[in-house]
């Protein structure tokens, strides 16, 4: 079984992302007890957290750091589906 991909994502504030997955589940993900460890430590500074993109269908920042799909999507808060 194919795992949905993120197909879009927007900053909403503080370390929050609105996603919308491929399968039609969107809503909202917090990340902010997600940034342990040296590659999350700079997404901390919530000027570079803002500074994610997809690639891949996978959330990522400019120092390599990423959350996979997978979790995002189990993760979610708010869930709609189509």
């Amino acid at each position: 079984m194919k795992f949905p991909h993120i197909e879009k994502a927007e900053h909403l504030d503080g370390y929050r992302i609105w996603v919308r997955f491929s399968d039609g589940a969107e809503g909202e993900v917090d990340l902010a007890n997600e940034l342990h460890g040296t590659v999350f430590a700079p997404l901390k500074d919530i000027d570079f957290f803002k500074e994610f993109s997809l690639e891949g269908h996978t959330l990522t920042w400019p120092n390599g750091a990423d959350f996979a799909p997978d979790f995002i999507h189990s993760s979610l808060k708010q869930i709609k589906t189509a």
